[in-house]
Parts: structure tokens; sequence; C-alpha cells
């Protein structure tokens, strides 16, 4: 277990790339919590010369011959354990985020049944492991409590230094007023003490978009954004909404309050993933999600956040805060802020958070205990929604806490080590294993990545397959199969990309002869 931004998927890699070096025969079978992290994987794993197939499907069989392995996610396994099961013997198989191996049942049932026959397993977690009562495979229990062979926490990585990066927690008060479930006139700030399901209708009342608390917090963190840019000009900031149209009425807020058009990614939305890869790559200030960056997501720029969801267990807010910690080398000290709602359950994850930052950055303690107890029941009374009269009728910020001011216990300012040094531990990595056919080069004279290059062919390869269907009227299943055999391969998912290239050329021979039906 290690803390989000610590650099488990390098690692993994690593141990990985060493191990096919030293048994060129085992394939490398990862699996990943979401589709978007399918390809994040995939592309931090070309980087190390290993080369992982990212579209397979039970359908397909084998794996091409030029892949090292697969990359595929927890939710495919459950319905595809058998035919993995097959790849996966002997295999070195890394499950990221393990815990989400018991999220339903069939997940994990399919976890144990692919991966029982691996030769090495690797399991991964960011966030603590899981506090129901479904198990986890694989994991070890001592006395009902999972048990992780290797901690690295928050703590550790700032005291290493050059690792990850500090978060600092502005938190914002407010005055709410709202129509509770009974129909009945109520208003609070956040200092005022209220049951577990009055403060719900609190915190929903402040991230309301049509109320004034919303607005002005994002407004104080675009200006602190503006001011983290002036050193780090492609610097990004998120807001993680409640849902996809609160998501879309936040990009509004932004839009018309500070002039940014902000990038929208929710689940619901099919060009999601690209979107968040755009961002990334990108320069553009603000991206707004629901869950689709609350875990793993690798966006190294992102330097300031706001948490606008209602969700507020301490794994959903840890995991939020670690899209903020990724370090950027030869930046100098570079905090990261996460402006919060000054509600009591997310005030006691912060503190939870910012006493390990002062322990390793100050060697200092002095925060005061917030009573983990109380918040975790109240995260257990969390009230599901049900039919209500509950309207959130206004809601104004207040008291914003100055982010330099030292005596405020979340936003204090801070001391950073010296984070300038270019110097990086050098890897000494045994060779890849070797594979045949991946050099391409593109008509600039750049190269073009393997997984690219599979991509087109396949496409390539499909569009073509339409056109002599088209011209000779044969049937789909009937001119893919001549292909196939023409290359010597009986799926098109197995084919490498010699073949795939060759089974082009084919289909364009056929084409240019075909006779119209």
């Amino acid at each position: 277990m290690a803390t989000p931004g610590a650099g488990k998927t390098t690692f993994a890699l690593t141990a990985a790339r060493e191990d096919l070096a030293a048994n060129p025969a085992r394939r490398l079978v990862i699996v990943a919590p979401t589709s978007h992290l399918k390809g994040q994987w995939a592309d931090a794993a070309e980087a190390l010369d290993l080369h992982l197939e990212t579209e397979w499907t039970s359908a397909d069989g084998r794996l091409p011959a030029d892949v090292h392995g697969l990359v595929t996610t927890y939710q495919q396994v459950s319905g595809s354990h058998a035919a993995l099961a097959e790849i996966a013997r002997g295999a070195f198989v890394v499950l990221d985020e393990v815990h989400h191996a018991g999220d339903e049942r069939a997940w994990g049932d399919g976890v144990r049944a692919a991966f029982e026959g691996a030769a090495v397993r690797l399991c991964l977690s960011g966030t603590p492991f899981r506090s129901d009562t479904q198990a986890i495979p694989f994991v070890r229990y001592d006395d009902d409590l999972a048990h992780a062979d290797l901690e690295y926490g928050y703590g550790d990585a700032l005291s290493d230094g050059r690792v990850i990066r500090p978060v600092i927690f502005p938190r914002v008060d407010g005055r709410m007023e709202w129509i509770d479930r009974s129909g009945s006139f109520a208003a609070a700030s956040f200092q005022e003490h209220l049951d577990a399901a009055a403060a719900s209708l609190r915190l929903r009342t402040a991230l309301s978009v049509d109320g004034e608390w919303l607005p002005a917090v994002l407004a104080r963190a675009h200006a602190q954004l503006e001011k983290v840019r002036l050193t780090h000009p492609d610097a990004g900031g998120l807001v993680i909404a409640t849902d996809q149209e609160h998501a879309r009425g936040i990009a509004a807020i932004l839009r018309q309050r500070v002039g940014v058009n902000a990038t929208v990614a929710v689940s619901e939305d099919a060009d999601a993933s690209d979107r968040i890869t755009r961002f990334t790559t990108g320069t553009d200030p603000w991206i707004v999600a629901v869950r689709m960056i609350s875990e793993g997501v690798d966006i190294p720029r992102l330097r300031v956040g706001v948490f606008a969801t209602t969700t507020t267990t301490e794994l959903f807010f840890r995991q939020a805060v670690g899209r903020l910690v990724r370090f950027v080398r030869g930046l100098g000290a570079q905090p990261s802020y996460m402006f919060i709602p000054d509600d009591w359950r997310l005030r006691a994850h912060a503190v939870g958070i910012a006493q390990q930052r002062r322990h390793s950055l100050r060697q200092a303690e002095g925060t005061e205990d917030l009573g983990e107890d109380e918040a975790l029941e109240w995260d257990r009374l969390e009230p599901e929604e049900q039919l209500s009269l509950f309207t959130a009728l206004s809601a104004v910020a207040t008291a914003a806490p100055e982010l330099d001011r030292p005596d405020d216990d979340l936003g204090i300012s801070m001391f950073a080590p010296d984070v300038d040094d270019e110097s990086d531990l050098l890897l000494h990595l045994a060779p890849a294993p070797a594979l045949a056919g991946l050099e391409a080069i593109d008509a600039t004279g750049e190269p073009v990545r393997p997984r690219q290059r599979r991509r087109e062919l396949r496409d390539s390869n499909a569009a073509l397959v339409r056109q002599i269907c088209r011209v000779t009227g044969m049937p789909h299943a009937q001119v893919n199969s001549d292909l196939n055999r023409r290359v010597a391969i009986e799926r098109i998912g197995e084919a490498t990309i010699d073949q795939l290239d060759r089974r082009r050329g084919q289909a364009v021979k056929w084409l240019s002869t075909a006779r119209p039906a």
C-alpha cells in the first residue's frame, strides 16, 4: 500500500520488466479499475518497452505474439475469467487498486478464478483497504483486518522529498438556508452542530449551483490557480462534482464568473477518456469531473482542487486529494491546494492528512485531535436519497481562510524541502524481452507507437472488409475468414502487427481485382 503519487505504476512495471527479462516465456497481465486507466497503464508500459494489448476480449482467445501481455479491468475479469486464466497461467499479474476486487462478489470470484494460477501476483492500493465485510482476493487478513506486506504513506513520501507534493486545505464556511425533507425552513453555518441528516442537507445546499457559496469558492480557487501559474505556467485545476448535471452547472459558473471554458469529463460521455487525455497534455486551466478522476488518473499539472461533491467518505476524499500530489521535477517548492467546505467530516479527513504533512515537513506536533471515531460514525450515518421536500434556498460563503496565515490548522504556510535538484535515481533495468515488428515511422519521420499502429491497422482492415463486402456481395464472415486464412491466423484479435499489415495488403489486392456482384 503506497500513497497516491508515490510511483506504484513505475514500481510495478519495473518489477514486471525485470521478471519478464528473466523469464521470457511469461506474459504480463494488469488489471485496472477503469477503462481510462487501461490506456494510462499501456502508455506507461511503452515507456519501459513493454507492449500491452488494451482491446483484448474473451472472443479474441490468444494474445498476439508481438505483445508482452494485456491490461483489462475488474469488470471485464468477472465475465472473462475462464479465458483469462489460460493467459495468466504462469504469468506476472498486477492487480491495481486491488480493493476494487471486493466491490462486487462476482468481481472477487472472477479475480480469484482468473489469477489463481499466476506465477507472480503484485497487489497495489493507494488508499486504505476496505472496511466492509467483502474480502479482497489474495490479501492476507490478521484478525479480520487486511494486511499490507509493505506500507509507504503520505508522511513517508513527504519526508523522503521529491516524491509527492504537500497539500494545503483552504476551508470555507458559509451561511446556508434550505427547506428540509419535512418542508420546514432550516438555516446553519458549517460551525453549527447538526445531526447527520441535516448536515448532509447543509452540504448539498452549499454545493448548489444556484447559490452564492459555490461560485464564490470557485472564484477564489481560480485566483489561487492564477497565482500558481506564475511559476507553473501550465498548472491546472480540478473540480469534483456530484453528478453530471452538477458538473455542467459548475462549468457554466466558471465560464460566467471567471471567463474560463472548463473541460467536462463525465462517464456518460463517450469521449470522456479522450477529454481527460487532451487536458492532461494541454494547458487549459480547469477540468470538472464526477468520479472519472477520483482514483489513479495521472495528471501531474493539477495544483488546485475544489471538493464540490456530497460524497464524504474518507476513502473517496483521499483519492481526490491524491490527484493533486503528483510531483513535477525542476519546479521547486510546489504545494497544492484543495478547497473544501468546512464540513465536520471533510475537516476531519483533511486534518488527518495535514497532521502527516506537518510532522513530515516541520517535524512538529500540534494539530488538535478532531475525534476520528465521531467522524467515522458520521460517514456510516450518511442518509440515502428518498422522496422529500428538500429545497436549497441560499448559500453564501463566509470567512475564507488566508492561505498563508500561519495559525490556520489546515491552510498553513509551509516549509518545503529543496526540490530543485534534477538528479534522478538510475534504474538499472534488465533489457526488456525483445519483440519483432514493432517499429514504424509516420509521414513526418516520427516513430509510431505500437499500440497506435495496431489500432490503425485494425481499423484499416475493418474498412477494407466492408468495401469488399459491398463490391462482391459476400458476407462479412466469409471475407474475414478468407483474409485470416491468407495470413495464417484464426482471429483478427490474435494478429501481430506484421500479420495485420500483410492482411491489409491482401485485402487491397482483393479489392483491386474484385468484380461487382
